[in-house]
């Protein structure tokens, strides 16, 4: 148990670090640089949010239907 929550207090505080240390890198970096990283790092994050909120309404919309198989004439069995 306590092995677990140094871990979790360990990981916090890389987290913690590469974050605080990505300013301060990107601080001294030149200026078209830093405009392309950020610039690149803002639609990553977008396209992800809106991936996963996209798939959070899809599993919403999911009935609980499922259709398997099939037979040689063509009907699909849903149950």
């Amino acid at each position: 148990m306590r092995n677990r929550s140094f871990g979790k207090r360990f990981m916090r505080t890389m987290m913690a670090l590469a974050v605080g240390g990505s300013a301060f890198q990107l601080s001294g970096c030149d200026p078209s640089v830093r405009s392309s990283l950020l610039n690149g790092l803002s639609s990553t994050t977008t396209s992800l949010a809106d991936t996963l909120i996209a798939a959070f309404f899809v599993s919403l919309q999911n009935d609980g239907t499922s259709t398997t198989g099939g037979t040689a004439s063509g009907v699909t069995t849903t149950f």
